[in-house]
């Protein structure tokens, strides 16, 4: 277990020590970071390369593939080699199990071309073969300077370490239970792997740490626990998080606690997409967990009221809908040109009772009318009423209108 011992951390200040990955920060006071896995095979390479750039561009700053096979790892290269073509500059972590010291011996420009390691100490080896496979994929890992996150999972934990900890548990005077021992497991993984690596070479700047459980508390648990035990950067995730709202409900309940808290230094949403559903919903999800807890901004945020009595029209709720689709469009390009348009909220609201008291506490705001209500939209910007707009082209006039602002507002800042 590594030595270094930190108070649990609070606030946006979060691991004090720096991993680098690519140009991205983790840790060291850095913004948590979005990470997002591919589902294609990687030994395809244009599908892979394809998927990877769909996540980048939909705002995941770091990409996870999976290096199973020869075939793959052989095709690792190439997709580094597409995506610059393309011009994503997204760095890619590599995902091994069981065979990551063969494959990373095998194909060294796979060991090049990837910016991080993911290694499960679970999932290495078994008995005596497992510490001489996790050296080779540590020494690996520091001729090439990578880093390396030791990702343990409750469903591939390291048999060895829980039997151990069974067993000193079951000579205590007053033995701990059965759930308290996994907890504990976990963590020890984790720890005892990060200082066998740090013996073997690895700087301590090259680690990350992950304890992935599936169990809301659980997760809660054990990373207050780790988080409390090292100074290591903490990737955050609750594995098989599941499907649709199920999913995302579950991931925002654990992760927007342990955030809260000052733990965690990168986040993935480990969603299963609906069937047809974008891989991208995950890169969604974390966006807005972070942004809606105020640690980070990504895309102007659309205030909308959910409706009543008073709303019969679905007008307001498709004007909703379109203006956070075109906000969403125009990152790309308003990133670069407007900094600080990520931060703006628009309101886009239903009828006279909260509509224009929210359209003025946005940046810019509409009050459309409800039912009975004269047939006219004010709008309100920075507070103030500045036009009413009217007739039955009412949708393009105010996208019009947060075009224009946006422009206004933020184009000074150039």
């Amino acid at each position: 277990m590594s030595q270094t011992q930190i108070k649990q951390p609070t606030g946006p200040g979060r691991s004090p020590t720096a991993v680098q990955v690519g140009d991205i920060t983790l840790g060291g006071g850095a913004p948590v970071v979005v990470q997002s896995m591919t589902n294609t095979d990687t030994a395809d390479a244009s599908a892979t390369a394809r998927q990877v750039a769909e996540l980048a561009a939909a705002g995941s700053e770091l990409v996870r593939i999976t290096v199973n096979s020869a075939e793959a790892a052989a095709q690792v290269a190439d997709i580094r080699a597409r995506l610059d073509a393309m011009g994503v500059s997204v760095p890619l972590v590599g995902d091994f199990h069981f065979n990551g010291h063969k494959l990373l011996e095998q194909f060294p420009d796979c060991a090049r071309a990837l910016a991080k390691y993911r290694i499960n100490p679970g999932n290495v080896g078994k008995g005596s073969r497992r510490d001489e496979q996790f050296t080779r994929l540590i020494e690996i890992a520091a001729t090439h300077d990578k880093p390396v996150r030791i990702g343990v999972n409750w469903g591939s934990l390291d048999q060895q370490v829980l039997a151990r900890l069974m067993d000193e548990n079951a000579h205590r005077a007053e033995p701990l239970d059965t759930l308290d021992i996994m907890h504990e497991a976990v963590v020890t993984s984790a720890l005892e792997s990060a200082a066998q690596a740090e013996a073997i070479g690895l700087p301590h700047d090259h680690i990350v740490l992950s304890c992935k459980m599936s169990g809301v508390h659980d997760l809660i648990s054990v990373y207050r626990t780790l988080a409390a035990r090292c100074d290591y950067p903490l990737h955050l995730g609750l594995t098989e998080a599941g499907m649709g709202s199920k999913g995302i409900v579950a991931s925002t309940a654990a992760l927007s606690v342990l955030l809260h808290e000052g733990i965690g230094d990168t986040i993935r949403i480990s969603l299963t997409p609906e069937p047809g559903g974008e891989r991208t919903q995950e890169v969604r999800v974390a966006q807005e967990i972070l942004q809606a807890l105020e640690l980070r901004s990504f895309t102007p945020a659309v205030i909308a009221c959910p409706g009543c009595g008073r709303t019969t029209s679905n007008f307001f709720q498709q004007l909703a809908e379109d203006i956070q689709a075109y906000l969403r469009e125009q990152m790309p390009q308003w990133r670069q040109r407007y900094p600080g348009v990520e931060a703006m909220k628009v309101a886009v609201m239903g009828c006279v009772v909260n509509g224009p008291g929210e359209s003025k506490h946005a940046d810019i705001g509409i009050s459309l009318p409800g039912t009975g209500e004269r047939p006219v939209a004010p709008v309100y910007e920075d507070g103030e009423k500045t036009v009413t707009l009217k007739g039955e082209d009412i949708a393009a006039q105010f996208q019009q209108r947060v075009a224009d602002y946006v422009a206004r507002r933020y184009g000074q800042k150039q």
